[in-house]
């Protein structure tokens, strides 16, 4: 094999700097406003040409059947949709927690839809690239476009927004949060009215998904609790993670080495443009 045909990509990592549900669809899924906005910590994707024509995975992840797994499911979707005969062995070099809520698993079906499409000169356009990204998770669109956005929908209706890039602390609690879960909960309020990107940029930054998270995961509470010590804490997206964000980068690793011998705790940059436009051009 031709070693200069193996890509080694970006899958980063995101944060909802709010999260409202609005309404709920006859189809059960929940109608939202969210706003995207990516940070400089990342799993990593490599993808190997075969010549078998079969879609592997190097490794699969603990209690993920392989065809289970989104890269590999990405990769049948592309395959299917572009009539693609070629095949292609996937590493996952996982470093963002599942269930943390920064989108790991997503960014990495945005990082394979979009290798593969290059690898493998499929030819699909950004919008169909993210239409089959929208079957595998709602948060997929949002990293194949590749820019901070306001989202709407589902979290697919996407409207990028130029935003500061502040430096973050992010707490990574070891609880595994089930967005199903969260969004079954009898206590979710599911009729919020819409607020407007104006509202939000005026500080309207709530997630809605807040009290149900922290009363099914006392952890979660907790670890908002220790952040606020430093800067308000809150949550990302359905998922455990935690963060606050700093005005510097040297209070952000100040917050980190305070909080560090209690929690895996990390800092990291806010970024308006994905990492992995610029390893794709």
């Amino acid at each position: 094999m031709d070693e200069s045909e193996v890509m080694r990509l970006p899958a980063p990592a995101k944060l909802n700097l709010m999260l409202r549900v609005v309404g709920r669809r006859e189809d059960g899924y929940h109608l939202l406003q969210t706003v995207f906005q990516f940070i400089d910590r990342c799993d990593w994707i490599t993808l190997r040409p075969i010549a078998d024509g079969k879609v592997r995975l190097k490794v699969t992840l603990p209690g993920v059947p392989e065809e289970s797994d989104l890269t590999v499911r990405a990769a049948m979707a592309l395959k299917a949709a572009a009539g693609i005969s070629k095949g292609v062995l996937i590493e996952v070099e996982k470093n963002l927690p599942m269930g943390g809520g920064l989108g790991g698993g997503s960014s990495d079906a945005a990082t394979t839809l979009l290798g593969l499409n290059q690898l493998w000169d499929a030819g699909l356009s950004l919008d169909e690239l993210k239409g089959l990204g929208l079957r595998l998770g709602a948060d997929v669109p949002v990293f194949i476009d590749g820019c901070a956005a306001w989202a709407e929908g589902v979290g697919e209706l996407l409207t990028p927004l130029d935003l500061s890039e502040p430096w973050y602390v992010v707490i990574a609690p070891r609880s595994h949060v089930a967005t199903a879960d969260v969004f079954r909960h009898p206590d979710l309020t599911r009729n919020n009215p819409p607020i407007t990107i104006r509202d939000f940029l005026e500080g309207y930054q709530d997630n809605h998904c807040l009290p149900v998270v922290v009363g099914l995961y006392p952890e979660v509470a907790e670890a908002i609790a220790d952040m606020s010590q430093y800067s308000p804490g809150r949550l990302t997206g359905t998922g455990a993670c935690v963060f606050a964000e700093f005005g510097t980068e040297e209070a952000a690793r100040q917050a980190v080495e305070a909080l560090s011998p209690k929690w895996t705790v990390f800092a990291a940059r806010g970024l308006n443009e994905s990492p992995l436009r610029g390893a794709l051009s």
